[in-house]
């Protein structure tokens, strides 16, 4: 029965840190960018995009297809950043704990 309680602890502390960790990831801002940085975008993460800029040298109409190729893959960088930034949290909150590859707590 000890050992019942123990994990039972155990289990509520975990879920606490992973409260704990979700919140933070929420707030946790990463930057992605394009063109050499003539496109960055911020985002949280969560993958919630905060904030885009762009250089105003791209804003010519004949150049439309630049301006959206790299808004794409300033948000894909991005997006790559947030999720290396939330597993590496995750791996920090689950350390010891025996969890079934590929599980996505977040």
């Amino acid at each position: 029965m000890r050992d019942l309680m123990g994990i039972m602890k155990q289990a509520q502390a975990m879920q606490q840190k992973l409260k704990d960790a979700q919140e933070e990831l929420e707030n946790l801002e990463v930057d992605g960018a394009a063109g050499g940085g003539m496109v960055a975008v911020k985002v949280t993460a969560r993958g919630q995009v905060k904030s885009v800029q762009i250089d105003p040298s791209l804003l010519v109409p004949d150049e439309k297809e630049i301006l959206e190729d790299l808004l794409v893959a300033a948000l894909n960088d991005a997006r790559t950043k947030a999720e290396r930034v939330s597993q590496e949290r995750l791996a920090e909150v689950t350390k010891g704990l025996p969890l079934p590859p590929g599980l996505n707590l977040f």
